[in-house]
């Protein structure tokens, strides 16, 4: 046994503590989100909430770090495999070979699932997409609608074009972002009513200000019944006082999305 085949053993268990930590950070979150939709169940129930497109990004990410967690594991064993002397480890060494069967298929299943959502996302590509293109930790959310250019299946991140920045952006003309998968909320389909969620009055939304590219905060007031989803939204923005009250203004069904969580304005 060498001292090489030692030292690659013991950086491949640092590679999966890395790992195991990362799963910790996830699980973290996953279980914050679990927490907010179990003192919340009707969010359950609306296809398009951002928080359940969160919890899929994050389930992803789960998914991803476990694939990662069984290769990592399966090069220690091959690494012990060869150091170890044949007979009694035999049987021992059949069982692993047994779990590792099934860690195989689990990745199968698993991959065939992220790649069904790196393929949406990837069909995006020249739709109108809502887009948050400040960073995190600004002290607002800024979100316009932006055109795909083109997703990245392995950064997982986005190419989207604003083509229509406003007069107090830098520069004139159109304006190019790169952006991670959780700044993009899909809007539904101006087509397709099917793919639109319904929003009672009274829910925060994210929607498109009228005569702009720009998305902010509004309360539905009435619209978007589940037998109608051609109707269009009536809205009140936040910050949009005239006269000491606010306006109602009116946005198609296929120009709002549910608010973000931690929204900014």
């Amino acid at each position: 046994m060498s001292s090489p085949d030692i030292a690659a053993i013991v950086e491949s268990s640092k590679d999966l503590d890395r790992v195991r930590k990362d799963q910790e950070d996830v699980l973290v979150e996953i279980n914050k989100l679990h927490k907010k939709l179990q003192n919340t169940p009707e969010v359950v129930e609306k296809p398009g909430d951002s928080s359940l497109a969160r919890l899929k990004v994050l389930y992803t990410q789960a998914k991803d770090l476990s694939d990662n967690e069984a290769n990592i594991s399966s090069m220690l064993i091959n690494q012990l495999d060869t150091l170890l002397p044949p007979g009694p480890q035999g049987q021992p060494r059949r069982r692993i070979e047994g779990n590792e069967q099934k860690r195989k298929r689990v990745k199968t299943e698993s991959d065939i699932s992220r790649r069904n959502q790196l393929e949406y996302l990837a069909s995006l590509k020249g739709e109108q997409v809502a887009a948050r293109v400040t960073p995190r930790n600004a002290d607002k959310d800024e979100w316009f609608v932006v055109k795909v250019i083109h997703f990245d299946k392995e950064s997982k991140e986005f190419e989207v074009l604003d083509e229509e920045p406003g007069d107090d952006e830098e520069g004139s003309g159109p304006r190019q972002y790169k952006l991670p998968m959780g700044n993009i909320i899909p809007f539904p389909k101006s087509n397709d009513p099917s793919s639109a969620q319904d929003f009672p009055p009274g829910k925060h939304v994210l929607a498109v200000y009228p005569g702009t590219t720009a998305l902010y905060k509004a309360t539905v007031v009435h619209g978007g019944h589940r037998r109608r989803k051609t109707d269009d939204y009536v809205l009140e923005f936040d910050d949009d006082e005239e006269d000491g009250s606010l306006p109602q203004r009116t946005v198609p069904f296929h120009k709002v999305v549910d608010l973000p969580e931690g929204h900014r304005q």
